[in-house]
């Protein structure tokens, strides 16, 4: 007996919708979305089975977010279900959307989705998504997270410049940006007036920089005197304008002072689940923690994939071939329709490890020319 189960998942109900192998609809009825909505899921499809041998029992829904969280990982882990054999499918919504352009006469209803859903199970092609493993969901939930927090921390230091340039405008020209840290917002935490700066002492406000950056300075007093040479050329602002210059720089820099402390609570839980999994890519130079477990996250158990094709695909990193009769394109564009945040890990990850190592460096610049 093969059965095929599509779910059409929203925030209040699931319709359901059972096929078999050749097929017919066996049953077709909707469940609420919750606890006991899924447990009757189970036990009407339980029901169907009877006490009939089962070969294949594949369970389908699109991934929608928060939505098909919860009811994919109660069928995932629920024991009677394992009895059979079951396997829960989470799918890119244009996989369906795509497999139903087939059906050109039919409606547009969740009934006729859930059934599109168990058919697409029924015909059994790009079927790689299956539901992960707790530790890589749980640290999937972190590693999103860290990169949502890094982008808006990202996001707001462009604020702060954007308005320290009102304050002073020579600063990222006379300035390096490498030493944008801890320093140099306690520099401008102290809401010194540009003339303050300006006359203040090289040797004090080197000492300031110093003490403040926790002696990673090279050269203090180097970069003491870039900051007064940006001073003293920029432009002055009137005294109301300048404080509320201020008042931004000092919001700002409290709002990435906030972001730092997130991140280093999310990567203490990220170092925490790594400890408990199979980490070989950091012996790879150039990937550190935070690509790994970037990674790891997004790719979950390795096995889900026949081989490195099947990963790239998923990450979206693939080119579509373009032929027609004689005719082959030597250019076609990136898919870019896969996972994004893999895509993005793989792409950095591949890239420091260019940086790191000389060969792969070399046979990139060979193949760039």
């Amino acid at each position: 007996m093969r059965l095929f189960v599509g779910l059409d998942v929203s925030s209040f109900d699931m319709k359901v919708c059972i096929l078999n192998g050749e097929g017919e609809k066996l049953n077709a009825f909707t469940v609420t979305n919750d606890l006991p909505g899924a447990t009757l899921l189970k036990e009407r499809l339980l029901d169907c089975i009877g006490d009939q041998e089962v070969d294949v029992l594949k369970i389908g829904l699109e991934s929608t977010s928060v939505y098909s969280f919860h009811p994919s990982m109660f069928l995932h882990h629920d024991e009677d279900l394992k009895v059979f054999g079951a396997k829960v499918f989470v799918m890119n919504p244009k996989q369906i959307a795509n497999f139903k352009k087939s059906y050109s006469d039919m409606n547009k209803t969740d009934e006729i989705d859930a059934f599109i859903i168990a058919d697409y199970l029924r015909f059994g092609r790009n079927q790689m998504s299956v539901v992960k493993e707790s530790q890589y969901v749980a640290l999937q939930q972190l590693t999103r997270s860290r990169y949502r927090l890094i982008r808006m921390m990202t996001k707001e230091k462009q604020h702060f410049l954007q308005h320290l340039s009102y304050k002073c405008n020579t600063f990222s020209q006379e300035v390096d940006s490498s030493v944008f840290g801890s320093a140099m917002m306690e520099l401008f935490l102290e809401k010194y007036s540009l003339e303050e700066l300006a006359h203040l002492p090289l040797e004090e406000l080197a000492a300031f920089l110093q003490e403040k950056g926790k002696n990673r300075f090279g050269d203090p007093k180097c970069v003491a005197t870039s900051i007064q040479k940006a001073v003293r050329s920029s432009y002055r602002l009137d005294k109301v304008v300048e404080d509320s210059m201020d008042v931004i720089l000092g919001t700002s820099i409290e709002v990435i002072r906030t972001f730092q402390k997130q991140i280093k609570e999310i990567d203490k839980a990220i170092k925490k689940l790594m400890a408990g999994l199979t980490n070989t890519l950091e012996s790879i130079p150039g990937i550190g923690p935070v690509f790994a477990a970037g990674i790891i996250a997004e790719i979950g158990q390795i096995d889900r994939f026949d081989d490195e094709t099947k990963v790239a695909k998923y990450a979206g990193l693939y080119w579509r071939k373009h032929q027609s009769g004689r005719f082959t394109a030597e250019d076609t564009s990136l898919s870019r329709n896969g996972n994004h945040y893999l895509r993005y890990y793989l792409v950095e990850a591949a890239n420091s490890v260019r940086r790191q190592v000389p060969d792969y460096r070399d046979l990139l610049r060979e193949k760039v020319q």
